[in-house]
């Protein structure tokens, strides 16, 4: 039997799973667990204890991987999801704190590894970081057609690239440009992309972001990205972490 042909059934939805706050500031309650690996993918860095998030994540999670099979794009590297119950990583990052955010490593060709294999960090940079340019021969037409059936799953909000790569899909799409508005340049992500879903349906304490503007953000937004600094930059204090809400403070503490 084929596998590449299996429907996957998605989670069903949980009542309970809800995420509370802000992607940067906030938890998630009754959060669904990602298989470590599965269909098309393989979770890394399984010792972090971060593959946890909303049903809605880990079904787009189990759906990208089947696509990305079914179109022989490669095996996936899931990585950050949330914590159990969210809140902000001990590495300080802010953001994969609600169960809607996940990475996923742009290295589609990694054989199946054991669990302890995947412990690693040192997935190939798609981008030559003094150029600011794509790295022809890493970044190609699958990492391309990866990221557009991300950007066009209906949940899904935004999707995460290093600046460079942002560039490289508005010179070469030739065909609809609809689905690169919802891919954004963010510095980093040139090793994987962040892909964050909408605040779910009847989440009523789930706090999305702004709606993206018009067009296909290829114009002066993305430009402004390869400009130099017109001053030296002037340090700043470190931003104060923020309190979460008040209603995560049960769910932060395990209840």
């Amino acid at each position: 039997m084929d596998l590449s042909t299996v429907a996957l059934q998605p989670p069903l939805p949980s009542l309970s799973a809800q995420p509370i706050g802000g992607y940067a500031n906030g938890c998630i309650r009754g959060a669904q667990t990602l298989p470590p690996e599965g269909l098309g993918y393989q979770a890394v860095n399984l010792s972090r204890n971060r593959n946890h998030g909303h049903p809605d994540t880990i079904a787009f999670v189990q759906e990208l991987a089947r696509r990305a099979q079914a179109e022989r794009l490669g095996r996936l590297a899931i990585g950050d999801i949330s914590k159990l119950y969210g809140g902000r990583m001990e590495s300080g990052h802010a953001s994969h704190q609600i169960g809607l955010d996940v990475d996923v490593w742009f290295d589609l060709d990694q054989p199946p590894l054991v669990r302890e294999a995947r412990e690693r960090t040192d997935f190939p940079t798609m981008v030559n970081r003094q150029t600011q340019r794509v790295l022809p021969e890493r970044f190609g037409p699958r990492q391309a057609r990866l990221l557009q059936l991300a950007a066009t799953s209906p949940k899904v909000a935004r999707v995460f690239v290093n600046p460079a790569i942002k560039l490289a899909l508005c010179q070469s799409e030739q065909g609809d440009r609809s689905w690169l508005n919802a891919v954004r340049p963010w510095g980093g992500h040139d090793s994987h992309f962040h892909v964050r879903m909408n605040c779910p349906a009847g989440s009523t304490a789930c706090v999305p972001q702004a709606p993206i503007p018009p067009g296909d953000g290829c114009g002066q937004e993305l430009l402004s990205w390869f400009e130099p600094p017109k001053e030296a930059p002037v340090p700043r204090p470190p931003k104060a972490i923020p309190e979460p809400p008040a209603a995560c403070l049960e769910v932060l503490a395990g209840h």
